[in-house]
């Protein structure tokens, strides 16, 4: 179950735009399971063994915080990905959060 899940969560991470960031917590609440938002967490830090491409870098807490930056091999990666992708950072906080904010819940039931 736990992989499914992992899947389902990488395939909402795999249609977020570059320039846009979203939360665990939205994720989890596209995906049905509301209090799983820790799980998207487990899930981005194991997305680096996948075979596909996991933008896990445009997934942030739900203050815009960067809290998976540690996963990414350097204290610095994930700032400057977010960075190439026109997001302002200070303090490990994403101070354009809210107009970069991607919703799965309104974006994806679009298609």
């Amino acid at each position: 179950m736990q992989s499914d899940f992992f899947q389902r969560a990488y395939k909402v991470v795999q249609q977020i735009p570059p320039g846009k960031v979203t939360s665990y917590g939205a994720i989890a609440r596209y995906l049905g399971a509301v209090k799983s938002a820790r799980m998207v967490g487990w899930a981005m830090n194991a997305s680096h063994s996948q075979p596909d491409i996991i933008p896990a870098h445009r997934v942030v807490n739900r203050n815009g915080m960067l809290t998976g930056k540690n996963f990414f091999g350097g204290s610095t990666i994930m700032q400057e990905l977010l960075e190439n992708e026109g997001l302002i950072i200070e303090d490990d906080k994403i101070l354009n959060f809210k107009e970069n904010f991607w919703d799965p819940m309104d974006e994806l039931l679009k298609l």
